[in-house]
């Protein structure tokens, strides 16, 4: 397992310019993922909302045959999160106070993969990003749904 350097921690090894739906099951390949844990709030869907946008939930049926997905949320609402794992008929963890790795590992662990075929795809350097890199996995930065561009340069 290959670990950055304390000052790399908020580095995402992929910056997609858009929202989830611009990442390429070919870029993530490329690092030879197996696995994708995905934020909630933002990546996937606006916070306070429940109802999944039809085309992010028909790009996830895309990654299925390719990939293990769980949703790993920072959201203490259960109920909101776990409609959101039921719509899109995915595993989910709320509560996972990232930056925290306790719930990325259980979601590793549930996957059976090692860290390094696994990546987090979120829209916040210092919650998703600094969770994913401190415990090695892949991490993938995104615009956040329904917001302007946001991120930042390296």
């Amino acid at each position: 397992m290959v670990r950055k350097p304390w000052f790399k921690l908020l580095q995402p090894d992929v910056i997609v310019d858009g929202t989830v739906l611009q990442l390429q099951t070919e870029e993530l390949r490329a690092w030879q993922v197996r696995g994708i844990i995905f934020d909630v709030d933002d990546t996937l869907v606006p916070s306070r909302q429940t109802e999944v946008d039809p085309a992010v939930a028909a790009w996830l049926e895309q990654l299925r045959p390719h990939f293990q997905i769980w949703l790993v949320s920072n959201n203490l609402n259960r109920n909101r999160i776990r409609q959101i794992g039921e719509r899109l008929n995915l595993p989910f963890i709320h509560g996972a106070g990232k930056p925290s790795r306790r719930a990325l590992r259980q979601a590793v662990a549930h996957m059976g993969l090692p860290v390094e075929a696994v990546a987090i795809v979120g829209d916040r350097r210092w919650t998703d990003i600094l969770a994913g890199n401190r415990l090695g996995l892949v991490t993938v930065l995104v615009n956040g749904v329904g917001q302007r561009q946001q991120i930042l340069p390296s």
